[in-house]
């Protein structure tokens, strides 16, 4: 008897599927374009003259909130809420684990007697206390201490989702220290902000303020739920841990840009609806390289609210994908032999004077300020190279990053020919001191600097920082990774760095030595001191691997010693130092993330040991009895003559048998090997055994998979093949 086929099923019902109907509230974007947050227009609305300006200084100066004018400021908010039919309130917040969490409470409260009022004061609005004890701590709190505090962050505006008023916060442990992403990322931006505003003073006295910008360009994969349910890899570990690839994959790079089929297109315009109605400006929508794979990208906004923006964007589309009976993969690897994905984090400095401080200009004078902050990005990364490569570092992104379409997990800077030209032009004269024509050029506004032009050069995708016309492009980000960890390593970097070279210049003015020829000396010393970072080559090729080496780049293959940067004596004397990350701190990501790697590892082996005891062996055993019964049935009819006839099937079933053998043979190997591991307590070590000894299980078994898959009849494989979950829409 046949067993029932699940994947047969899915695709009888993937087949059925149409473009379920959209409705936008209005053909003109601009119409409802964050209608569901409290953005300046409904603060001016709801709230008194006070309460407007205070909000406003909390946003543009820091400044705190008086405890009364917060009160105003939670009675408007509920009102704005609850003319949009809103019955509850929560803190949004960001925990270690990777994901946002929160709690929602009624307005609603009882007087008795049957009476009731809604109430909302500054009290609930400011701060609330969650029981914390289920979140990834680090070893800073004990399980059983459930006191952690969540605190309202005024420069990310509240928004309303299903009828709950949303209020952004950061979320501390009871003895203050972050227990989430956005607490540290708020204080890189605060450190870089003063550090940047500092080295404007040089140029532009009128400078009182620097915005660290950023601009995301998510990367996703679409399948169907009926695909995603028959599959428990994906559902489980978000990727396909079997599969043989597909004749046709992306090679004829006929879905890039291509036109995006009707049931995705229901599906971004209803996600795209939601996402500017909550304030999010996604722009861009394309198909990606690889086929069902898909990309989103915002314009540019303030570093903290873009994070957040991304954060709930995610959200968004995982729950508007259920409506179209669909699943969004994040995972940066979901299937094996065609692109992942990532997650481009665009980075720039914007004054408040209008200014984007890493946009080239066309006078000289404009130009060194340009080359200031372009330079000292450039120098910081070099100098922490292994702490950004750390804060990309996850179990997901490990299959991405070096697999001929992510950059490699050599951290490098490309700037292209023009600029590198330029540079090196200035690297000339680094020894020399200035010759009277040279100081004249200083003297008439520093003439020698030539334009520098928008967009002046290629661009480079193998490089994991790449400078793209006026911003720094960090590829190396996993698309399903907070943007919050990699963008608060940049800060804090850029912001030493920063600090390091107005030290420099104040010294060389103190000497007196003209403040554009010193600005100039130190610049040129960057220079020549981080000039190993620059690439402008095949990040793919193994030649950059061995130049790597010989320049002293860092180039760590794996997350469990990626991790070590967090470690190290220089990187918590970096952090405390910007006041980022105290040591403990650093300890507890260092620990979070450690046993995250682990706790991913471990669900992928158990799951492809299910699946290939529970699924994989019973299809390759079930269609290996016909095969034997097939040759009994000839030796019956033909007699002597059925061993030469039956050679075909005798030769398949004896590799199907040494497949099988393998793959039992494997299974019971890696539980050992997990066993092995899990009775480790270091942290470090589990980490690294699983890394070494557990993980690379997954790929030998799979292999063996693979091969039965090309041997068992086709109607008895019970898992959608990688050309249904590929090509099927």
């Amino acid at each position: 008897m046949t067993p029932p086929n699940l994947r047969a099923k899915a695709l009888h019902d993937v087949l059925g599927r149409q473009p379920k109907p959209v409705a936008r509230p209005s053909n003109r974007i601009s119409d409802y374009f964050g209608t569901n947050v409290f953005n300046d227009g409904a603060m001016r609305m709801f709230l008194t003259q006070d309460a407007y300006l205070a909000v406003r200084s909390a946003i543009d100066r820091g400044e705190r909130i008086d405890r009364k004018l917060a009160d105003q400021v939670a009675s408007g908010m509920k009102e704005w809420a609850a003319s949009k039919g809103a019955t509850h309130y929560t803190h949004w917040f960001q925990p270690l684990n990777g994901s946002s969490a929160e709690k929602h409470d009624a307005f609603f409260e009882p007087l008795g007697d049957g009476r009731s009022i809604e109430r909302f004061d500054g009290g609930m609005l400011v701060q609330q206390e969650p029981d914390a004890s289920s979140f990834p701590s680090g070893g800073i709190r004990n399980t059983f201490e459930a006191r952690g505090y969540t605190a309202w962050d005024p420069g990310s505006p509240a928004f309303l989702i299903h009828q709950t008023l949303c209020i952004p916060t950061i979320f501390v442990s009871y003895t203050g220290e972050a227990l989430d992403f956005k607490t540290p990322l708020l204080r890189s931006i605060r450190a870089l902000d003063e550090a940047a505003t500092a080295v404007c003073q040089y140029f532009d006295k009128d400078v009182r303020k620097v915005i660290g910008t950023l601009g995301w360009e998510q990367e996703y994969f679409l399948v169907d739920e009926s695909f995603y349910y028959a599959r428990p890899d994906i559902m489980m570990s978000g990727r396909a841990l079997f599969g043989h690839g597909p004749a046709r994959g992306q090679q004829l790079e006929d879905h890039y840009f291509g036109s995006i089929p009707e049931r995705t297109q229901a599906f971004m315009v209803e996600f795209e609806t939601e996402a500017l109605k909550l304030g999010i400006p996604v722009k861009t929508r394309h198909n990606e390289v690889a086929p069902n794979q898909f990309e989103c990208a915002p314009v540019f906004e303030e570093m903290n609210l873009a994070v957040d923006h991304n954060m709930l964007l995610m959200d968004v589309m995982e729950k508007t994908a259920r409506k179209h009976d669909m699943r969004v993969l994040f995972h940066e690897k979901p299937y094996a032999g065609v692109n992942g994905s990532g997650k481009h984090n665009n980075w720039s400095l914007a004054t408040d004077t209008g200014v984007n401080l890493l946009k080239p200009a066309r006078t000289p004078k404009e130009n060194i300020q340009f080359l200031a902050f372009f330079v000292n990005t450039i120098a910081a990364v070099h100098a922490h190279a292994e702490v950004l490569r750390a804060s990309i570092a996850s179990a997901n992104n490990d299959h991405r990053l070096g697999a001929n379409e992510a950059p490699p997990a050599i951290i490098s800077v490309f700037i292209g020919e023009y600029l590198t030209g330029l540079l090196d032009d200035l690297e000339k004269n680094i020894k020399s001191k200035m010759s009277p024509a040279s100081k004249t050029e200083l003297k008439l506004d520093i003439g020698r600097i030539p334009p520098v032009l928008l967009d002046n050069t290629d661009r480079n995708r193998t490089s994991p920082v790449a400078f793209t016309g006026n911003k720094f492009e960090f590829r190396a980000v996993g698309s399903s990774a907070n943007c919050a960890a990699p963008m608060t390593v940049l800060n804090t970097i850029v912001a030493a760095q920063l600090k390091e070279f107005k030290s420099a210049v104040d010294a060389l003015i103190a000497k007196d030595v003209k403040k554009d020829e010193a600005i100039l000396r130190v610049i040129r010393d960057l220079i020549v001191t981080s000039k190993a970072v620059r690439f402008e080559g095949n990040g793919y090729g193994d030649a950059w691997k061995e130049e790597a080496a010989k320049r002293g780049l860092p180039n760590v293959q794996d997350t469990p010693r990626a991790l070590d940067a967090w470690g190290n004596a220089s990187t918590k004397k970096l952090f405390a130092d910007m006041g980022v990350l105290g040591a403990k701190e650093l300890d507890a990501r260092h620990e979070i993330e450690l046993h995250s790697y682990t706790l991913k590892v471990q669900i992928e082996s158990r799951v492809c040991a299910d699946m290939a005891t529970n699924h994989v062996l019973p299809a390759a055993i079930h269609y290996q009895n016909r095969l034997i019964q097939n040759v009994k049935g000839l030796r019956e009819v033909l007699g002597k003559e059925a061993d030469k006839a039956g050679a075909i099937q005798l030769e398949q079933i004896r590799r199907m048998s040494r497949h099988i053998e393998e793959i039992h043979a494997l299974c019971q190997a890696m539980t050992e090997a997990r066993k092995a591991a899990n009775i480790l307590t270091d942290q470090r070590a589990k980490a690294i055994a699983y890394c070494d000894t557990v993980k690379p299980f997954l790929d030998r078994i799979r292999y063996h998979s693979n091969k039965l898959e090309l041997m068992v009849d086709d109607e008895l494989w019970p898992l959608p093949k990688m050309r249904e979950l590929l090509f099927t829409r």
